[in-house]
């Protein structure tokens, strides 16, 4: 929580505190300064003409943890990433919570990119705000959270069109899988819209992997179609398929033909999806040592199976990328992986 000191060393804030409590002017669950006066801020930096990094925060699969844990372990994830954040930030600028999960930063000294590079990668490190398990009583949800900036004055020169690049950027970082950060770069931001970023209806996916299935000669062409696919919608890097042969093999490079036939201990489910392989050493090392010769950091396994016959797996796997994987995605491949199967059930073939 933010005191009285702090604030204090910021003329906006000087003058708002001889009109206002504290109380009124940060945010009650958090600590963090509230929606109205952070942005106030801002503005009041632009009127002056102050250099400075403008970033949001947005927590990942944050309604997931309130579906699954309830409100009151999602308010204690919001204090302690909150916590983490002021104390990260120290006397380099301040941070304010716009709204729901979502967490707005003003940085007054890292403005070159390297610099801002370094700042936010460190929030990512070390458990110091993201990446980190927040103890709370009974469960230690893990949470990662996506970040778009960009810099005033040189990135825009007004405070909306300083806002629409945050979330622009935001908004990419998303696109690509979440648990990152995104920098506006003129060069590679300027003409992306965030409507082109934003996914089609999940109605739309399945339709055009079942018009693929449906009018496509074999089951080779089917899975390429759906490899196609699943690159644009989900931006995934490969799709690997693992035949009853227990054999890993590549839809974006034919040469690879892997040994994982460990698969199976791993798989209790129709669906097995993490974050880093470590703890896949001890119970499959077969497939551990292709992640890691692979250097796949995020993977989502789904088995491809009808009426209770398996035909092998599906597996999207993301090199040097901390993917969280959204239930969205899980289910376009869990429809994917249904389709193939129905496909080799009616052929009598195998992966």
């Amino acid at each position: 929580m933010y005191t009285k000191q702090q604030l204090s060393q910021f003329p906006y804030f000087r003058e708002l505190l001889g009109e206002h409590e504290m109380s009124d002017i940060l945010d009650s669950l958090t600590g963090l300064i509230a929606r109205p006066f952070i942005i106030g801020f801002v503005r009041s930096l632009i009127e002056s003409n102050r250099q400075f990094t403008f970033g949001i925060i947005d927590l990942d699969n944050f309604k997931f943890i309130n579906d699954t844990y309830g409100h009151k372990v999602g308010d204690g994830v919001l204090i302690g990433v909150a916590s983490g954040l002021i104390e990260y930030m120290g006397n380099l600028g301040l941070a304010g919570r716009f709204g729901g999960d979502e967490i707005l930063f003003v940085d007054l000294q890292n403005i070159s990119y390297d610099e801002k590079k370094h700042f936010i990668e460190g929030m990512y490190f070390n458990y110091r705000v993201l990446r980190k398990n927040v103890k709370l009583d009974g469960c230690e949800p893990f949470i990662t959270g996506t970040i778009g900036c960009a810099t005033y004055p040189y990135d825009a020169s007004d405070y909306d069109t300083l806002f629409s690049l945050i979330d622009k950027t935001l908004y990419r970082g998303k696109s690509k899988g979440r648990n990152c950060y995104i920098i506006y770069v003129e060069e590679k931001h300027k003409n992306i819209e965030i409507t082109q970023m934003a996914k089609k209806g999940i109605y739309q996916t399945f339709h055009r992997l079942a018009l693929q299935f449906d009018l496509l000669p074999n089951i080779h062409s089917r899975l390429q179609a759906a490899y196609e696919t699943l690159t644009e919608e989900l931006r995934i890097s490969d799709l690997y398929y693992i035949g009853l042969d227990g054999v890993l093999k590549s839809m974006n490079d034919p040469s690879v033909a892997e040994d994982v036939s460990d698969i199976d201990d791993l798989m209790m489910d129709d669906i097995h999806f993490g974050i880093k392989p470590e703890g896949l050493e001890e119970i499959c090392p077969k497939l551990y040592q292709v992640m890691l010769d692979r250097e796949i950091e995020a993977y989502l396994i789904m088995r491809v199976a009808v009426d209770m016959k398996g035909f092998g797996y599906l597996m999207c796997g993301e090199p040097r990328n901390q993917r969280i994987w959204q239930e969205d995605e899980r289910a376009i491949l869990f429809f994917t992986a249904r389709m193939l199967a129905g496909s080799l059930e009616r052929n009598h073939q195998q992966l």
